[in-house]
């Protein structure tokens, strides 16, 4: 091992030309500090074995793994610094996936945002761009979600209450008014229906006269996550594995610059998974979408590059920026030892981060500023490229704009005034943190293996694997929160009778009164005719198996609605139904 004794080794190296009497002198000396460490602290151990410890705590991570009450050296002795650490920007990219990191470019700082209207949305994102925002993160309704029409009779009650309302290419034409799309990355939260939003994207670009080579930003795209935690889908998991593989190949060539997938353990974590789960599901999933591609025959160094992830930031400190180190280490090391990328392009893991909505309380809603600061700074500290800091209201509803200003100066004070983005991965070496990265990468390649176990990601989703596991881990957190065993401020503990008033979004059925309006108004005057013949298309080339993106786009620009194009897939694909897992 390199470890403490190579280290040791390189600095002598260093010298003028030493003896090999001279090495084995000085390695004989680390020996020695290393059996005098241990020694001192076994008697450090036996000083401190009997002092009373706190009764408010169990000294675990938010995750229930144990925390030791000190780190040394000697829990990283094993590690090989250049292989298991390295330099920024270089394999296995742990420190980060860029050399020098914030020092020549801030993350992202981008909000996700959406309500209402298409036209009521597009207000809001001039209100964040004109107030420092440099990207934007698109929230949907769950109609949209689902791939339904808002004016659909399963729609009622829906419309524009958790996201902006799109079903057609003219409701993205008017979210994006104004909005050049060579120039504001755009990253799209959508799965179920994800090709069609990225259609209704490119053709709006197209509208403005940008070229699809020209158009930044993200679709989230990841469709396995939804069978195992947020549920959004439509079609089975092979068709819909499909659809986004061809996504990949099209894309590939024809819009080279936008990212096609964002893997999510957001998601995963938010329904109640561990951080080693988060870590564990959302990389193996990616790991199932490369093999998707290779076995399409494409080169994996022809899509890998665009592949990104979203990871969830919790209240634990410590733990989260382990996440993000170890996530970028194991995700280097099977690209390229296994799947055999060549480009470091293809290595390196980029991500999206967002403070964990699942930690806001409706009980003191003003403590979720501290809350999302800290989770802000651990995203940061764990090298992220583009954060959303959530506002402060969000446990109760959408958020206003006072709270979403409040959430954006987060992360401004983070970028200018704190000093953090100064240095690359200060906390690189941390015993603790190295220790901790170390055990969250152990613990990841055991999960891979009961997965392969399992016969992989699709067999664990039928057998309902993914998800009774992180219910067991959601019911240990609650029970631990129940017995007071996990202490959250304001809501088992430090309470008050009297709350402040909060203002708050409202969002009443005006929203889907306009888009009912909408769709009627295009309906009336698209060419029927052309939609008609392109929606047959369509379908005709999902019976044919052959990519779906340039029939897509066509059925797009003839202006045939979102519910439409699910329609005429779901006519050959069917729907998935979940197994019963509990």
């Amino acid at each position: 091992m390199y470890g403490m004794e190579g280290m040791l080794m390189s600095q002598v190296i260093d010298t003028d030309a030493p003896t090999a009497a001279d090495l084995e002198r000085e390695l004989e000396r680390k020996r020695q500090e290393i059996v005098e460490l241990e020694a001192r602290l076994a008697g450090w151990r036996a000083t401190t074995a009997g002092a009373p410890q706190r009764q408010d705590t169990d000294f675990t991570t938010v995750s229930g793994e144990p925390v030791r009450a000190l780190y040394t050296p000697l829990d990283t002795r094993d590690d090989d610094y250049l292989a298991d650490i390295g330099l920024p920007g270089e394999y296995p990219f742990t420190r980060g996936p860029y050399a020098t990191m914030y020092r020549t470019r801030l993350w992202t700082k981008r909000l996700f945002s959406g309500f209402a209207t298409a036209a009521e949305t597009n207000e809001r994102y001039k209100f964040l761009l004109a107030h420092g925002t440099t990207g934007l993160s698109v929230a949907f309704d769950f109609p949209t979600l689902m791939g339904y029409d808002s004016d659909d009779p399963l729609c009622e009650g829906e419309v524009g209450k958790c996201g902006v309302a799109i079903s057609s290419l003219a409701d993205m034409e008017t979210l994006f008014d104004g909005i050049p799309l060579d120039r504001v990355s755009v990253s799209m939260t959508i799965n179920g229906p994800a090709i069609m939003l990225y259609c209704f994207l490119l053709a709006a670009a197209e509208k403005q006269g940008v070229p699809f080579e020209k158009v930044t930003g993200t679709i989230q795209n990841d469709i396995l996550k939804e069978y195992q935690a947020q549920h959004a889908w439509i079609y089975p998991p092979k068709p819909a594995l499909k659809i986004i593989t061809d996504i990949f190949e099209w894309s590939a060539v024809s819009a080279p610059k936008f990212n096609t997938i964002s893997i999510s353990g957001y998601h995963i974590r938010e329904a109640g998974a561990t951080a080693v789960e988060e870590l564990a599901f959302t990389l193996k999933n990616g790991f199932t979408y490369v093999e998707e591609g290779i076995a399409r025959g494409l080169d994996v160094d022809e899509f890998a590059p665009r592949l990104s992830f979203f990871w969830d930031v919790h209240n634990d400190l410590f733990e989260e920026i382990a996440k993000f180190r170890a996530s970028r280490r194991i995700w280097a090391r099977h690209m390229r030892d296994i799947y055999g990328a060549k480009r470091p392009e293809s290595w390196r893991l980029r991500t999206h981060a967002q403070t964990a909505g699942v930690t806001l309380t409706a009980q003191q809603p003003h403590n979720n500023i501290v809350r999302v600061a800290y989770q802000g700074l651990a995203a940061v500290l764990g090298g992220t490229q583009s954060l959303h800091t959530n506002a402060m209201d969000e446990s109760l509803a959408l958020p206003t704009e006072n709270a979403v200003r409040i959430a954006l100066r987060t992360q401004q004070i983070l970028a200018f005034e704190t000093g953090v983005p100064n240095t690359i991965d200060p906390l690189a070496g941390s015993y603790f943190v190295e220790s901790m990265t170390d055990e969250l990468e152990r613990q990841a390649e055991e999960i891979f293996a009961e997965i392969d176990d399992l016969g992989g990601v699709v067999a664990g989703i039928e057998s309902g694997y993914f998800q009774a596991r992180i219910s067991r881990s959601a019911r240990r957190f609650q029970d631990e929160v129940e017995a007071r065993s996990r202490l959250i401020v304001g809501v088992n503990s430090f309470q008050e009778d009297d709350e402040p008033d909060l203002e708050i979004l409202r969002i009443d059925e005006s929203a889907a009164e306009a888009q009912a309006g909408r769709l009627a108004a295009l309906r009336e005057r698209r060419d029927g005719g052309a939609v008609e013949h392109a929606l047959g298309a369509l379908t005709a080339a999902v019976m044919a198996d052959e990519n779906l993106m340039p029939p897509m786009l066509d059925a797009v620009r003839a202006y045939a609605t979102l519910g439409e194009i699910r329609d005429a897939l779901e006519k050959v694909y069917g729907r998935f139904q979940e197994p019963v897992a509990f």
